[in-house]
């Protein structure tokens, strides 16, 4: 089996697959120091190289594998002279260590892959991680039929090429390489070029954003992946471009409310009404500090005060105005003059007859294709974990002397048919150097045979957690958070840190439900799922502003477009009803038993992801044409008008949720039809106004 060719068409990146796995394999074969000499001389595609090309194309593997996770020994002479180094992969650079996960614990983290493949980023690394983490055990593809979890919005990249974009950045985070690309600045409604050396990636409210050093602006900067237009390029063929932030902080950016993304911050103090100062504590209480109003000479009435840095005014008037009479800017007065004159212009946008510019035909932006086929690009992470999990499961099958099932191991891996042949082929091509290969498979009719004699078992044990693998499963268990009745994601979570030592949440991603932290209530709702018991909860209601006491036996915890969701059976009602968590005040397990009702199951495809639900009324709301390019990015654009205003369309069941949207929009929108729901943003516009006034 010597004398083994490339695969037919290689490209680059295969070419440096197979280099940087026979080099990892020659290296734990050899189990001793080695020269640069051995390894040009044996290691597969190093050997047809001049000495400057060998130097250059090993700094790069060595540096990309050292990004990997996978570090090489480097053994440095007295004289310094690369040529006289000593190299060595000692076991524990490569290996996993072993994590003792409970049944449970596995179980969870299966959940969690069930519920996200396909749906999530990072579901490919999550899906490879799993397997490592599985080696001898069910596969993880395998889940209960039963969940008490469901999702409706989840962490999808957003298409193809914000996934493309997203691999590009992850790398570059990796590699410390400074990046390239246009910008859409949503403020100044301009493309600009932006050149940032990217710190940290954050996921909030259904978006991935950019954490980095914008050059532009000599500062750590803010950008949201959707808005990169273009291609996104490293600035120079360095291996590294700058040394590692050593005085940034991620977490404050994950725990920041809306209004404090930005710029330089101003503070603001806001009185909150008794009706929701419980809920303004619980879900922004990080995001400032909350006094009792009575200690306050300018609070109107009973509550609390709660003073908050803001960066973006708007956002904050905004928030602000969504909770109605609930609320009033008290501080500074350029802020409650902001807020007082957007509450009238609402009031103003919804008397008598609003006119609009003409209709123009809608033009739609076009996107720019990426195109990174020519370039010189690192090897995907998820692509090398692959082939370092495929080997793994190709060497076990041959020790047990069994055939693999083609279509079944495309499953296990998600990938078609001519991706796993074309890996095979990569595979069969690595190895230990001197002729001497890892593997030897075979793909005849529908099965898969490997030589039964591999020649070593360098592969044969689950390899470390790459960081991208270790990033994606924490960022599954922070994106579920306390949301799996079963639990377990906790402890899980606490073991593959402990493994790892470090907490990859803090290298590279974040995933934050800053909209609210409802998880103590999901922990008690969690408990009255799985015990089949009835919870007591006091739940808010906030179009009609009043606390309901409500009987419910809880079936499932779900997420939607605005956050996590029990479904469950109405006792009162007598009928299946949805409540959001951020809106129960308290919950109690009882201690009465229910069985569960057929026909009680929660439709996630439905409104959890729309936002439409059965019986809802369309309103057509004319937009701003200072505000209309945001409405064009998340709402439904129906007309597009010759002043630069849009027409979006609103579903809504009640006209209290669609009369808190408008007010959110601070004078900015206007709802055209049905009259009845336009009398409706007036009624409470002027009531909001009235107050001020008052």
């Amino acid at each position: 089996m010597s004398g083994r060719t490339y695969p037919r068409s290689v490209a680059k990146d295969t070419e440096k697959l197979i280099r940087q796995l026979s080099l990892i394999s020659f290296l734990m074969a050899e189990r001793r120091p080695v020269t640069s000499l051995d390894i040009k001389q044996e290691v597969e595609g190093y050997s047809g190289m001049n000495d400057d090309a060998f130097a250059r194309r090993f700094y790069a593997d060595r540096s990309e594998l050292d990004s990997l996770g996978i570090e090489l020994k480097v053994d440095k002479p007295a004289d310094g002279f690369y040529e006289a180094e000593n190299y060595s992969l000692p076991p524990e650079n490569f290996y996993l260590r072993a994590i003792e996960f409970s049944d449970a614990e596995l179980g969870a983290l299966r959940t969690a892959l069930s519920l996200l493949d396909g749906e999530f980023a990072y579901a490919e690394p999550l899906r490879l991680a799993l397997q490592q983490l599985s080696w001898g055990r069910p596969s993880p593809l395998d889940a209960p039929e039963q969940r008490s979890i469901a999702l409706g919005v989840t962490a999808g990249a957003g298409g193809r090429e914000l996934s493309q974009r997203l691999s590009k950045i992850e790398t570059a985070i990796f590699r410390r390489k400074t990046i390239l690309f246009d910008y859409y600045t949503m403020g100044r409604d301009s493309r600009e070029a932006r050149k940032v050396n990217p710190y940290h990636l954050l996921f909030r409210g259904g978006q991935f954003y950019l954490i980095g050093h914008s050059h532009e602006r000599g500062d750590v900067r803010v950008f949201r992946l959707s808005r990169i237009r273009g291609k996104v390029a490293y600035s120079s063929k360095s291996e590294h471009d700058f040394p590692p932030p050593t005085d940034f902080d991620p977490r404050p950016y994950a725990a920041r409310a809306d209004w404090q993304i930005g710029g330089d911050t101003a503070t603001a103090r806001v009185w909150i009404s008794d009706r929701v100062a419980w809920l303004v504590e619980r879900h922004f209480g990080h995001a400032g500090r909350v006094s009792p109003a009575a200690e306050a000479d300018d609070a109107p009435e009973a509550g609390v005060v709660f003073e908050t840095a803001y960066a973006d005014s708007r956002q904050l008037i905004s928030w602000v105005l969504g909770l109605g009479e609930r609320a009033r800017i008290l501080a500074p007065a350029e802020l409650a003059a902001e807020a007082d004159e957007r509450v009238a212009l609402t009031v103003e946008r919804h008397s008598g007859h609003h006119e609009l510019a003409a209709t123009v035909e809608r033009q739609e932006e076009a996107q720019d294709e990426e195109d990174d086929a020519k370039s010189d690009t690192p090897i995907r992470p998820e692509r090398f974990a692959r082939l370092v999990t495929l080997a793994g499961i190709l060497i076990r099958a041959a020790r047990d002397a069994d055939k693999l099932d083609l279509h079944a191991l495309c499953r296990t891996l998600q990938v078609t048919e001519p991706e796993l042949r074309e890996d095979i082929d990569v595979l069969n091509v690595v190895n230990f150097g001197g002729g001497s290969y890892v593997l030897y498979a075979e793909i005849t009719g529908d099965q898969i045979e490997v030589d039964p004699e591999p020649y070593g078992d360098n592969f044969a044990q689950p390899a470390r957690l790459l960081p991208l693998e270790a990033k994606a499963l924490v960022a599954a268990i922070d994106l579920l958070g306390d949301h799996i009745p079963e639990g377990s994601l906790a402890s899980a979570r606490e073991k593959i840190v402990a493994a790892l030592g470090q907490d990859p949440a803090g290298d590279g991603l974040q995933i934050t439900t800053a909209s609210g932290d409802d998880s103590e209530i999901a922990r008690v709702v969690n408990g009255g799922i799985l015990e089949r018991r009835v919870l007591e909860i006091d739940y808010y209601k906030e179009n009609e502003d009043e606390f309901v006491a409500r009987r419910i036996e809880p079936y499932q915890l779900m997420n939607g477009q605005e956050g996590w969701y029990v479904h469950s059976f109405d006792l009162e009602r007598d009928g299946p009803r949805d409540f959001r968590l951020d809106r129960i005040r308290s919950a109690s397990v009882t201690e009465e038993s229910f069985e569960p009702r057929p026909g009680v199951e929660a439709d996630v495809h439905g409104w959890p992801r729309t936002g439409e639900v059965e019986s809802s009324h369309a309103a057509r709301v004319w937009v701003s044409p200072e505000r209309a390019r945001w409405a064009r990015e998340s709402r439904r654009v129906v007309e597009e008008l010759a002043d630069g205003a849009v027409i979006v369309e609103l579903h809504y069941a009640g006209s209290g949720w669609l009369t808190t949207e408008i007010l959110k929009e601070a004078g900015d929108a206007a709802v055209l039809e049905p009259e009845e729901a336009r009398a409706a943003v007036l009624e409470a516009a002027e009531a909001l106004a009235g107050a001020v006034r008052g």
